[in-house]
């Protein structure tokens, strides 16, 4: 590296330093406090990051490449845009505030290049490694070749290194022959509530050593190491090596004076290294032990050269938590800021005038130079990396409602269907598992179209002609990525995967089955998926009490809630394997979308957006209604409800179900109807979109729009006043509760409260009260009209 780059590079790290604190600093002491509350913004975190970040930004990385940053060194992150015209002064002055630079790096809410969203620590840094399989996947398809292989990198704050996930993710990716991946940890061994334990960089370098990664341990800077060189310095290194992580921490608080101090104490009168401290200033010498390899810019820029291969690396990176301020090593520096005082200390020392405190290039001697650097730096060379692909031509589906049939066995039959074709959906859809592949009824799809691997792994049954149901060949042209029990995992593949369009310009839809009751194991990655806008089909099955023989520990409750409130996730539940079809057509199109916003007039539902689904399904096989195929049914079903069975004009009682549970409404509606007048039945394909729906209708009439009406108030309009609705899901009674606020109904909300039990279908149907017999007794027992005859069962 030249004199001249390695100038740039401290003059950039420095400009970084500045104006990352004095965007934390302007929030929270000169930006009225309108709260008055802290804002934050972990200016100690930041600080041991700027050398790391400088080096990877301006000097290692290029455009292909793809980073993950520590959540807690987003004010870097941004002034690093700012720097180079891609964040504004107005947003860095409203940093945490409403429209302003975010806390943590988000993809849907900051303006800049963000390629991941962080702020759930270590979800940031396991996303790497999936990306870096979904890059090799893409890579081996005849579609997908020629695109530059870039690198995955993750910013890593060595307490995210509690995080379980990350290890998950380790063992998935030796798994799957992970490369491209780098992961950088800045091991400053200061955590929110203390000091990490000590000796802790040998369990990590063992760790990741076993899942095949290279360790790179950067403990020493270029002024440490040529200290090293000098008479007594290998003294020196070895009181650094043994010195306690707490101690380190506290000197480098109490600066030069103290370190001298110190070390004359434990190393003085010894000639040579007495002379190699008595050499320095307090000034000197507090930058010469501050001077660890991870708030080395240079060291760090030569620590990413030497890198030469495609094997995953972990830098371990030594660094000082709060560099450069007035409150590095302080333990409480992690929620701590500066005060006004120690600022304006700090901005004489760091040489910025005042009224300049926003200039990029307050404190650079020769602009035009720096800015000429700053236009060739390779990762920023071609501007924004945000890409597209077109929208794939989704084809009609269709399936066979003539026989009994369950939901999880019509999706694996629409999968199998379209493994068959040729269709270029067909080509893009890539399907993932956590070790429950055939029990979802993935298995004829990845018979069909195989398992993806970046070398050939033969099946050792097919060549030994055992028969087996599963014929799991790997290949690299394989569709299919099999994964390991760990919901995390899969929530993250589907999040990378689904970001293909953006990362790499080559759209994949992404396809994840998972047990019902587990997405609540993964949420937190699920979560991050949605919130990235990554695009995917999720499908829990079996879900609810009718997955009866599994017992509690495998009968999801609360999931239909999960599916209502999760932004950015259409969830559905259908009963019939047609409504499945339809969903599914839908669905493949609405993954890909894209739009302005603007809401359906006819639902108020904001569909041109786009998202992703989450089909909730069953292993219950269920008579079906035979083939529909009209509009209002079609439509219905993707809008979220139909009537299956119209009410007439003097109807006292209207059953809405949905899911699995829709033979016990049609019959219970059957018994009721011996008594009751024009008894409706309400197929409710999805809560979630119903009252999406009926609460944007809300807004827009509270905003003048007095015509705004949703689905679910167009269906429930002509209801009589005297109207009871009940309510009946396998799942919380309170997905479904709410639609009697929609038109003023009263409202029996049935469903499943508690954990259940092993049993048969009937025993936990009778048992939560969601059968037949229960219904036509809440309708006896709650409301008025003809008695209705309950028939004993």
């Amino acid at each position: 590296m030249t004199p001249t780059r390695q100038t740039h590079l401290k003059t950039i790290e420095q400009r970084l330093l500045w104006l990352s604190h004095w965007m934390i600093h302007n929030a929270n002491h000169i930006r009225p406090k309108v709260d008055g509350i802290k804002i934050g913004g972990h200016q100690a975190s930041s600080a041991s990051m700027v050398s790391i970040m400088t080096a990877l930004y301006f000097h290692s990385l290029r455009p292909e490449d793809r980073v993950a940053v520590k959540p807690h060194a987003s004010p870097v992150f941004h002034a690093i845009q700012y720097l180079m015209g891609n964040q504004t002064r107005e947003k860095m002055e409203n940093f945490r505030g409403f429209h302003g630079v975010q806390s943590y790096p988000s993809r849907t809410k900051d303006i800049d290049d963000v390629d991941f969203s962080t702020g759930s620590v270590g979800l940031g840094v396991a996303i790497t490694s999936f990306a870096s399989i979904v890059q090799d996947y893409i890579s081996a398809k005849a579609w997908g070749q020629g695109a530059p292989m870039g690198r995955m990198v993750a910013l890593v704050g060595d307490a995210e290194l509690d995080e379980g996930n990350i290890y998950e993710a380790l063992q998935e990716g030796w798994k799957n022959d992970l490369r491209n991946t780098w992961w950088i940890i800045d091991y400053n061994r200061q955590s929110l509530d203390g000091v990490v334990r000590e000796g802790l960089f040998k369990r990590i370098e063992q760790i990741f050593d076993a899942f095949g990664w290279d360790v790179v341990k950067i403990k020493y800077g270029a002024l440490q190491r040529a200290a090293f060189q000098e008479p007594g310095g290998e003294k020196l290194r070895a009181w650094i090596d043994s010195c306690p992580n707490q101690l380190y921490s506290a000197l480098t608080f109490m600066g030069g004076a103290v370190w001298r101090k110190r070390l004359m104490d434990d190393l003085g009168d010894q000639g040579d290294v007495t002379a190699l401290i008595e050499k320095r200033s307090d000034e000197e010498l507090a930058a010469l032990m501050e001077n660890l390899g991870g708030n080395c810019v240079q060291t760090m820029a030569e620590s990413f050269d030497a890198i030469d291969h495609d094997r995953p690396v972990c830098f371990l990176a030594y660094t000082v938590k709060g560099w450069g301020t007035p409150i590095a090593g302080h333990k409480d520096n992690h929620g701590g800021l500066m005060n006004s005082t120690q600022m304006a200390e700090w901005q004489v020392q760091m040489g910025v005038p005042a009224g300049q405190e926003w200039d990029k290039f307050a404190t650079v001697q020769d602009v035009a130079a720096l800015q000429k650097f700053l236009d060739q730096v390779p990762f920023f060379a071609k501007g924004r990396r945000r890409y597209s692909d077109e929208v794939i031509e989704v084809p009609a589906i269709e399936i066979d409602t003539a026989k009994e049939t369950s939901t999880q066995m019509a999706f694996g039959k629409i999968l199998d269907t379209l493994s068959k074709g040729d269709s270029q959906l067909a080509e893009r859809i890539v399907t993932t598992s956590p070790d429950v592949t055939g029990t979802t009824n993935l298995g004829p799809w990845v018979n069909r179209r195989k398992l993806f691997a970046r070398t050939e792994q033969a099946d050792a049954f097919i060549e030994h002609r055992i028969p087996s149901t599963a014929k799991w060949e790997f290949t690299p042209e394989g569709q299919h990525i099999e994964l390991g029990i760990a919901e995390m995992n899969l929530m993250l593949l589907l999040a990378a995967a689904g970001l293909s369009h953006s990362l790499f310009g080559k759209r994949l839809i992404p396809i994840g089955t998972v047990y019902d009751p587990f997405v609540v194991r993964g949420l937190d990655a699920l979560n991050y998926a949605c919130y990235q806008d990554a695009r995917f089909l999720l499908v829990g099955t079996p879900s609810g009490v009718t997955l009866a023989p599994e017992g509690g520990a495998h009968q999801s409750v609360g999931t239909p809630l999960i599916g209502m409130s999760q932004d950015g996730l259409a969830a559905f539940e259908p009963a019939f394997a047609d409504e499945l079809a339809v969903i599914m057509e839908w669905a493949f199109d609405y993954l890909q979308r894209d739009g302005d916003g603007d809401p359906d007039e006819r639902t108020w539902l904001r569909d041109e957006t786009g998202g992703s689904v989450y089909l909730r399904l069953t292993t219950n096989p269920i008579e079906q209604p035979g083939k529909r195929v009209d509009d209002a049914f079609r439509q219905g079903a993707i809008d979220g409800a139909y009537w299956l069975r119209k009410p007439g004009p003097n109807c006292d009682v209207v059953i809405a179900y949905q899911g699995a549970v829709a033979p016990e409404a049609i019959n219970a509606a059957g018994m009721i109807g011996e008594g009751r007048r024009d008894v409706g039945v309400l197929a409710v394909t999805s809560a979630d979109r119903l009252n999406a729906g009926w609460t944007a209708a809300q807004r827009a009439r509270s905003r003048g729009n007095a015509n705004a009406e949703s689905h679910i108030e167009t269906l429930l309009r002509d209801l009589p006043p005297h109207c009871k609705l009940v309510t009946v899901i396998d799942g919380h009674p309170a997905t479904l509760a709410w639609l009697g606020s929609v038109q003023g109904h009263r409202t029996i909300p049935l469903g499943v409260e508690h954990f259940g039990q092993t049993g048969t279908i009937g025993d936990l149907y009778r048992h939560h009260g969601i059968d037949a017999r229960a219904i036509v007794e809440k309708v006896q027992g709650l409301t008025q009209g003809r008695p209705v005859s309950v028939v004993a069962g």
